[in-house]
């Protein structure tokens, strides 16, 4: 299966909302979801040499301690993995999915990823990791790690699942922004979705043309979307009338039509996921 929902899960108070996500999209679009949870390196045993200058004899009572204790902690982190992998599939499965595979990976997350998401339609991440109560005005590191590496659409998770009806599409001109508004004409993730298209810049002749054409080609699959020019900053100005309008959802390009793709993701862009309470979804 080349079109499953991978699922980021790791215990944090965001892995529930990842879990409903996918659950909703899996509904909306008959795709399977596999849940992972990666046992990074920073989980690893710890490599030290504890004993010191000590008679030979302790030492090496002292070392097959500590080779225990070592192969102990390994076994309690796996044993976690699972319990939280666990954890995750009852959720999924509550929110009546059946078709749901979870996968314990050992390694660096980002090179999990690179070897799994060629079998995903889309991945799907929290916004904030296991320190989210203690880093409320910061991005996961890993999301970013994420985004930069990724192939695949990002589905960034608020912290609690509301349903979704209305979606704003942040649309600058840009190839990502024009990659979403085709990923949206050819989603099933959308149908019957309100869609309004929204750039933020000035009101000319180049800004009405391009916004036409991206509603050209949502209308030409079937979605009747409206479309906006406002002015202002765009993370002011999204980010506001994602409040104001009760927006469910905000699709996004993860750079901007100006940005350095191989630097970090765009400034508008990280300051959307930040401040946005709803979900993200991040086109490369």
């Amino acid at each position: 299966m080349t079109d499953k929902i991978i699922a980021l899960v790791d215990g944090s108070l965001y892995s529930e909302s990842v879990c409903d996500h996918a659950a909703w999209i899996s509904e909306r679009t008959g795709s399977p979801v596999e849940l992972i949870h990666v046992l990074g390196r920073r989980e690893a045993p710890q490599k030290q040499d504890l004993s010191g200058s000590i008679r030979l004899g302790a030492r090496s009572q002292l070392m097959e301690e500590l080779s225990e204790l070592d192969a102990q902690r390994a076994k309690l982190v796996a044993h976690r993995g699972r319990a939280i992998l666990e954890d995750a599939h009852a959720i999924v499965s509550r929110d009546g999915v059946s078709d749901v595979t979870t996968r314990l990976r050992h390694g660096d997350l980002i090179e999990a990823i690179a070897e799994i998401e060629g079998d995903g339609r889309v991945i799907v991440i929290g916004k904030r990791g296991e320190a989210a109560d203690f880093a409320k005005g910061h991005l996961g590191s890993n999301l970013e790690r994420i985004v930069r590496a990724a192939h695949r659409p990002i589905f960034v998770a608020s912290r609690a699942f509301k349903p979704i009806d209305k979606v704003l599409v942040a649309y600058d001109g840009g190839s990502s922004a024009m990659k979403a508004v085709d990923h949206i004409a050819r989603s099933t993730l959308f149908a019957g979705l309100t869609i309004e298209i929204v750039t933020v810049g000035a009101d000319n002749a180049e800004t009405r043309r391009g916004l036409a054409d991206a509603k050209a080609l949502l209308k030409a699959a079937g979605h009747d979307a409206e479309t906006r020019i406002v002015e202002g900053r765009p993370d002011e100005v999204l980010g506001k009338l994602v409040e104001d309008d009760g927006f469910g959802m905000l699709v996004m390009g993860a750079y901007g039509h100006s940005r350095i793709r191989s630097l970090v993701i765009g400034s508008t862009t990280t300051e959307m996921v930040r401040s946005c309470k709803v979900p993200v979804l991040l086109m490369r």
